[in-house]
């Protein structure tokens, strides 16, 4: 099975395991869409926007608002990027449904801050 409203064609992954789950969730929301990431993995994106990628069932990167980062950092939410540590970028390291299920609050949150900015175009919340 692959994952719905894939843009440019079916994205290369099932809804099995902790990235397939996520991906499942993360496009249950309106406006969202998935497509193969650049370096490997399935990216989420409200419109042009990217909301965030998963890289298999180990990684995921989501790009915050510096400020945002680094307080989800000092709460051991998420570490600084794997490659570029020092920007808004912030990687979360997948493990267990526990991480998995943080994974697609820390996208939903991004989503949310991406709603609010568009003035509610893309879609609502559930």
């Amino acid at each position: 099975e692959t994952l719905p409203r894939a843009i440019g064609g079916p994205v290369a992954t099932t809804t099995e395991g902790f990235a397939g789950r996520i991906a499942a969730a993360v496009t249950e929301w309106p406006g969202v869409t998935a497509r193969a990431h650049s370096f490997g993995g399935v990216e989420f994106r409200l419109g042009r926007r990217e909301l965030g990628h998963v890289h298999g069932d180990r990684l995921a990167d989501i790009p915050f608002p510096k400020r945002l980062r680094d307080e989800l950092l000092k709460a051991g939410r998420v570490r600084p990027h794997h490659v570029l540590p020092q920007s808004g970028w912030a990687s979360r390291s997948i493990g267990s449904q526990e991480d998995a299920d943080d994974v697609v609050a820390l996208l939903r949150l991004n989503y949310e801050r991406a709603v609010a900015v568009s003035g509610g175009q893309g879609g609502g919340g559930r």
